[in-house]
């Protein structure tokens, strides 16, 4: 997998408790163009503190260019603000 960290936009539901689900997110690739992905599988959630910020870690299965792929993406619990961190 490789490192993006690239800040990304995220369609999400909220359960009960305030913990984000996400569906489906919009990048922007190298020609200027959206790509939109949707999210098949959250296979783990897991919560970090890096840096001082708290973030919720998702491991996702998803399907990009006809391809299936393990992501990773980090919501920025303080910013509320969503990453790709791994593709």
């Amino acid at each position: 997998m490789k490192i993006i960290n690239k800040a990304i936009d995220v369609l999400c539901w909220f359960d009960y408790l305030g913990s984000p689900n996400p569906v489906r997110f919009r990048l922007k690739d190298e020609t200027g163009a959206f790509a939109i992905v949707k999210i098949h599988k959250i296979i783990t959630k897991e919560y970090e503190k890096l840096a001082g910020n708290k973030m919720i870690v998702f491991t996702c299965q998803c399907v990009i260019q006809n391809t299936e792929k393990i992501i990773v993406i980090k919501y920025e619990i303080d910013s509320c603000k969503w990453i790709l961190f791994k593709l």
